[in-house]
């Protein structure tokens, strides 16, 4: 008969009947010694590289550009939009958080880095594996099986488990599940500051396209004012009390103020499009809901703009690049725990036969259990390499987290004093609208009574409509202020977001929204 090979994983007949005769010598292996000594080992690792500590930066004590009561609360800012008193805007913010596709995104960062930690903790745990397999083997001629009368094949039975764990004595897969963990909290921060600038974003293109919305009806206003003076122009003009010089004047102010309508019909439009795109719609989504024309929206109370030390907790951009210095420092140790020895117990089970049966019988079952040791000697310096890599890495998320605090005093300076100058502005241009109005109502009486000429009335009539416009655009910008102050602070949504359900439905290569996937369903 021709000699049977088998698997080399596997041991072969006669090797298992020693093994199952060692068995019967002494059944139990000498395990425990071997797992308390690494044991030991293990509980006396220690995890190289730095450990983490958040940075000491200065700040000021105080603000400079604003005079805020310091006792602030993080409380006070949360959904500071509804100080604007405006059920339309409130709308349309819920609607942004809920369909945003960055907001989307975001959540399904939070998903992975969720993955990821869990990933990086299952290192840790021992791991199992098991293995089967069934194969018939043939050997010989036909002829020959014939003359003899033997079979020409045999059935052969295996099935093992294999099992192995990572001590880490110096701590790589530990420095790992620790930066998995930082990259967690970076990747909910970035979630809270992609809502605090989606929300500040929506809050912006509102305010604007009810400011276009007001400059466009003043527009129309004004052109119908002047047209009621061009149309008295060209009375006198008939009657030969005015020259043709008049009328035409008169009639180009009319034709100047109606061409400033286009203009900001078109600005309108692209902002009202761009709240669409923000709450995850197509641009024209919102037309109708915006046609009719609404005042600007007015902040109803002061922002608590507390100490420069409260952003450090309550924006989460600078949250966030805290978060990725934390992780990026333990990948440092991840990175030198690579560079020191690596020991893992392991161990393997296996049984075989020609009979399933044959499997649980004493007679073919072998184990093997030991450690095994990985010595790093030469790499070309690769390691060492990887190390300076995380250094630097780890160098230029403490920068960029140092830039991002300074970024936060700066954004909140820059609001404060735009805020208080556009409110100081706001009050110099209301008093200039009513003297304008009123040397406006006069010139034209007079001019009616023929005791003065056109041109006072078409100046005064100009200087209002550019007095009046300026006054809008002033109430625009003291809310777009607040709303880049409420931003600067950290103000933002308060309610918990829900990132632990895909988002995407995919029925085998045709990826959609999940939502759209339930609306079909109800219809």
């Amino acid at each position: 008969m021709p000699k049977r090979t088998t698997d080399t994983t596997h041991m072969t007949e006669n090797t298992s009947k020693n093994a199952a005769n060692a068995t019967g010598r002494r059944r139990t292996p000498p395990l425990l010694p071997l797992l308390a000594l690494l044991a030991a080992a293990l509980l006396g690792g220690c995890a190289v590289g730095p450990d983490y500590h958040a940075p000491t930066l200065e700040l000021p004590e105080q603000w400079n550009a604003t005079q805020a009561d310091a006792r602030h609360k993080l409380d006070d800012l949360k959904k500071w939009w509804t100080s604007l008193d405006d059920p339309i805007l409130n709308r349309l913010i819920d609607e942004a958080v809920a369909g945003n596709l960055d907001v989307a995104a975001a959540q399904a960062k939070i998903r992975e880095a969720r993955a990821v930690y869990r990933q990086a903790g299952g290192a840790l745990l021992p791991s199992l594996d098991g293995a089967a397999s069934a194969t018939k083997t043939g050997y010989g001629s036909t002829a020959s099986s014939a003359s003899t009368g033997k079979a020409s094949y045999y059935s052969t039975f295996q099935a093992g488990f294999d099992a192995s764990w990572e001590l880490d004595l110096f701590g790589a897969n530990r420095r790992n599940r620790e930066a998995a963990g930082y990259g967690l909290d970076a990747a909910n921060e970035e979630l809270h500051s992609t809502l605090l600038t989606l929300i500040g974003d929506v809050a912006l293109n509102y305010v604007e396209a009810r400011g276009y919305q007001m400059r466009i009806d003043l527009a129309r206003r004004t052109a119908a004012s002047q047209e009621e003076t061009a149309r008295l122009t060209r009375e006198k003009f008939r009657v030969g009390t005015s020259s043709a010089v008049d009328m035409d004047k008169a009639e180009a102010d009319v034709n100047n103020t109606q061409a400033d309508i286009p203009g900001y019909e078109a600005s309108y439009a692209q902002a009202v499009h761009r709240l669409g795109i923000l709450l995850g719609k197509q641009p024209a989504a919102l037309l109708a809901l915006m046609g009719d024309v609404a005042p600007v929206p007015v902040p109803r109370r002061e922002l608590p703009a507390g100490v420069p030390a409260d952003l450090l907790l309550s924006r989460p951009d600078v949250r966030m690049a805290e978060r990725e210095l934390a992780q990026y420092t333990a990948k440092i140790g991840q990175a030198e725990a690579a560079r020191y020895p690596d020991i893992s117990l392991t161990g393997s089970i296996n049984t075989s036969g020609t009979e399933i049966g044959d499997l649980g019988n004493n007679s073919s079952i072998g184990w093997v259990v030991g450690p095994a040791l990985n010595i790093p000697i030469f790499n070309g310096g690769q390691l060492k390499a990887a190390v300076d890599i995380a250094e630097a890495q780890r160098d230029q998320h403490y920068f960029a987290y140092r830039g991002a605090v300074l970024t936060a005093l700066e954004d909140v300076e820059n609001a404060s004093v735009s805020l208080s100058r556009s409110r100081m502005k706001a009050q110099s241009l209301a008093l200039a609208v009513r003297h304008y109005r009123e040397a406006a109502q006069l010139s034209r009486l007079l001019y009616q009574n023929g005791a003065t000429a056109i041109l006072d009335v078409l100046d005064a009539e100009r200087s209002l409509y550019t007095a009046e416009d300026s006054l809008v655009q002033s109430k625009i910008a003291i809310t777009e202020h607040y709303i880049s102050l409420a931003k600067a602070l950290g103000g933002g949504w308060d309610e918990t977001m829900d990132a632990g359900k895909p988002l995407v439905f995919d029925d085998g290569g045709n990826p959609e929204p999940v939502s759209n996937v339930a609306d079909a369903k109800t219809k």
